[in-house]
């Protein structure tokens, strides 16, 4: 992929994205959302990428799949007005597909194409399959990582802001009850990521946020996470009991071991 491949790309993306803007000042609030998230995403995976890939052409590709990776919530909110996958559509499937209905790949070589279109398919799976090669798989680490780390920023900042100020499709319908389930927080003492069916409220959707930084795969994840201070963040917005003070230094004594392992 060439430099100019890469610019025709970003092109093509800003204008597919503003023919969903909208004068519902809701609506147009989330698909503001979702377009810096995504730029969020292609500095992030930019930084992963320098050191650890080989060459421009594959920072550009690494580059490329976060651009695209969550291309299918422009029409799932378009249909459907959420962002919820189990009561909509599968994004990344959805993205997968928009991006061959589109067209977009068409100029780049064959197994460019293939790498985006599967690493979009799959990069949102609860796990990476076992059936993609290994070139697939290392983009999916890297846009899985890429990804975390701005969903992580988006929620912290939806955690602190006004609640006039959220985005509606950020909330995923969780009422704000006291309390969280001890299940839930099972999984951080375990280092599990805890599963989306489980989340009762928010408290425990917050837990599962945390959970995620079980899931990280490079040095660089694991050192913006601790720089951008996401795990405080979110954590302090939890009831401050015991077992959940030290679920959280748990977490971080494992935030700090992986960043001592890859030094």
């Amino acid at each position: 992929m060439t430099e100019n491949d890469l610019k025709i790309l970003k092109a093509w993306f800003a204008h597919y994205t503003r023919s969903f803007f909208t004068s519902d000042q809701e609506d147009q609030k989330n698909i503001n959302l979702k377009i810096e998230h995504t730029y969020h995403v292609c500095e992030n995976i930019v930084r992963i990428a320098n050191g650890i890939l080989p060459g421009d052409n594959e920072r550009r590709l690494a580059e490329a799949v976060a651009l695209f990776h969550d291309v299918g919530r422009f029409p799932q909110y378009a249909r459907y007005k959420t962002f919820k996958d189990a009561v909509s559509v599968n994004h990344g499937s959805l993205g997968a597909k928009t991006l061959i209905s589109e067209r977009v790949l068409e100029n780049l070589p064959g197994d460019e194409q293939r790498l985006i279109t599967e690493a979009v398919r799959f990069h949102s799976a609860l796990s990476i399959p076992k059936a993609v090669d290994e070139r697939t798989v290392f983009l999916l680490k890297m846009i899985r990582d890429a990804d975390k780390l701005d969903i992580w920023r988006v929620f912290a900042d939806f955690y602190e802001a006004p609640e006039e100020e959220r985005a509606s499709a950020t909330a995923h319908g969780k009422p704000d009850t006291p309390g969280y389930s001890k299940e839930m927080l099972s999984n951080l003492f375990q280092k599990r990521i805890a599963p989306y069916s489980r989340v009762r409220n928010l408290n425990d959707f917050k837990i599962m946020n945390l959970s995620w930084a079980y899931d990280l795969h490079f040095r660089e994840s694991f050192r913006l996470l601790l720089e951008r201070n996401y795990v405080e963040r979110i954590a302090c917005k939890l009831p401050q009991t015991d077992e959940i003070v030290g679920a959280v230094k748990e977490l971080k004594s494992y935030i700090t071991e992986k960043l001592r392992e890859n030094s």
